[in-house]
């Protein structure tokens, strides 16, 4: 199974961003899908998952501002970003599992806010 992102970028103070993530391989469309952030230093953090039947989560610190979706038929899930902030400025990852843990990560995508 691969995980690929895309949508990363630049962006300014209030601006939206839509991060992508495309599965492939066998089961994909079974994965529950997260996405994760670090910044140089940290600790990737968790910001928020969906499950393939589509039940949704998001941190709390991000809700109202971050929203996490997919498409099954696309085999791909999304993270919209609005209001985005400085702080927003991370590397971004999208993770997969079927178990009970993410162990399938794609290889991030850059997001840097910035006026």
């Amino acid at each position: 199974v691969q995980l690929v992102e895309s949508g990363g970028g630049w962006g300014q103070p209030g601006g939206s961003l839509r991060l992508s993530c495309t599965t492939s391989g066998p089961t994909s469309d079974r994965l529950a899908l997260a996405w994760f952030r670090a910044t140089p230093g940290t600790d990737r953090e968790f910001v928020a998952s969906i499950t393939w039947e589509g039940d949704a989560y998001v941190v709390d610190s991000l809700k109202g501002r971050f929203t996490i979706s997919r498409d099954l038929g696309r085999n791909a899930a999304y993270l919209q970003m609005n209001d985005l902030r400085p702080d927003d400025t991370a590397v971004y990852y999208c993770a997969g599992r079927i178990g009970p843990a993410f162990d399938l990560w794609g290889q991030g995508t850059r997001v840097t806010i910035s006026d």
